[in-house]
């Protein structure tokens, strides 16, 4: 097990405009299962490879355990790899697959066969060690080139989008079976996804990357409760935030014909920066469907049925925030139709404020550096 810290960490692609990861700095502790997650180019994967030694560490440092990584070849590591496209050799059977790295250690055939035998039981693929991979399922080889990992006993795991290949139904099972194996085995991990949901259910911490900056990193309930900026609150969360810009008023902003109440410390907050409106943030959950003139009236544009609610996509007509789209989370299998009109209304939760031009969040105890946060 390995604490890992990022200090200003910064990965430059010959011929580029700007770095592929700038300066990230990120301290992961011993034992922690931590995701890097963002949409592509974001700059995850370039600063998981760094780690591994399978790109440069341009300027900063990369420390494993208090060892500066800066030049230190990937063999040298002690860190396991597992990759989107399982790379497993076909000629090979499970456990020649498994305990290939072992071999080339000089490790003698019983005990790698030991060491084997005991990651195929923590991965359920006893039965398939005589099987050549063309002969297991997606899920099975993703498992494979795990249990190939576990063997090696490494320092820390790194995996590229091990679930990429793999249908919905199995991308569930496989990273709930992960999640429990890392926390079952406590050796440190980093995990890089494009699935925000993904990074939610699994991760200890999870950081959130765009354009090779971090943005935040912090738990996942911290992530959807106090997102530092409007990039971040609109990227977590399924369905995303509901953003919008908003007009300030005496009482709150204005959003159709309706005015939204926001808090004293919020009201106080906006006026001390002077602005004039700003972007306004509610989850799906926080609005409801109300009666006919009790809210604010919206056009229905699509309704998606999930069976135990539905996600209503709705649309504000007319000029007031520029004909804003909504997402509603109803426990009402059919709240409305296609086309029609509704009242929604805000019911719960506190209103997530941003900076217009910024991005940054907008708090009761606003500073510079919570406006700032999203440049």
């Amino acid at each position: 097990m390995a604490e890992i810290v990022y200090e200003s960490a910064t990965c430059l692609y010959e011929g580029a405009d700007a770095p592929a990861v700038d300066r990230l700095s990120l301290q992961i502790d011993d034992g922690e299962f931590v995701v890097l997650v963002g949409p592509s180019g974001s700059g995850k994967s370039t600063a998981l490879r760094m780690l591994a030694g399978l790109e440069d560490i341009d300027e900063g440092t990369i420390t494993i355990n208090g060892e500066n990584m800066v030049g230190v070849p990937s063999k040298d590591r002690d860190i396991a790899m597992v990759f989107q496209n399982y790379a497993l050799y076909p000629s090979m059977t499970v456990a020649e697959n498994m305990g290939f790295a072992l071999k080339m250690r000089g490790m003698p055939a019983p005990e790698r066969r030991r060491h084997v035998e005991e990651a195929a039981e923590l991965l359920d693929l006893t039965e398939f060690l005589d099987r050549k991979p063309a002969k297991l399922s997606g899920g099975q080889r993703q498992r494979v080139a795990m249990g190939r990992a576990i063997v090696r006993e490494p320092q820390v795991f790194c995996m590229d989008e091990p679930l990429s290949n793999l249908d919905a139904k199995l991308r569930v099972q496989t990273r709930t079976q992960i999640a429990a194996l890392q926390r079952r085995l406590g050796t440190t991990t980093v995990y890089v996804t494009h699935d925000q949901v993904e990074a939610m259910t699994m991760g200890d911490r999870v950081a959130v990357l765009k354009g090779g900056k971090l943005q935040q990193f912090a738990t996942p309930a911290e992530l959807y409760d106090h997102p530092v900026n409007a990039f971040v609150a609109g990227f977590i969360g399924s369905p995303a935030m509901n953003l919008m810009s908003a007009p300030i008023t005496i009482d709150g902003v204005q959003i159709g014909d309706s005015t939204l109440a926001l808090e004293r410390g919020q009201l106080s907050a906006l006026r001390e920066l002077g602005l004039d409106s700003v972007t306004v943030g509610l989850r799906p959950e926080q609005l409801e469907v109300a009666p006919a003139g009790e809210g604010v009236d919206v056009r229905i544009e699509l309704v998606e049925d999930l069976g135990s609610e539905s996600f209503v996509h709705a649309r504000l007509p007319g000029n007031g925030t520029g004909g804003a789209e909504f997402v509603v989370r109803s426990r009402t299998r059919a709240p409305g139709r296609m086309g029609e009109s509704i009242s929604l209304r805000h019911t719960q939760g506190g209103v997530h404020l941003f900076h217009p031009e910024t991005g940054g969040r907008i708090s009761d105890t606003t500073s510079s550096q919570q406006v700032k946060a999203g440049a």
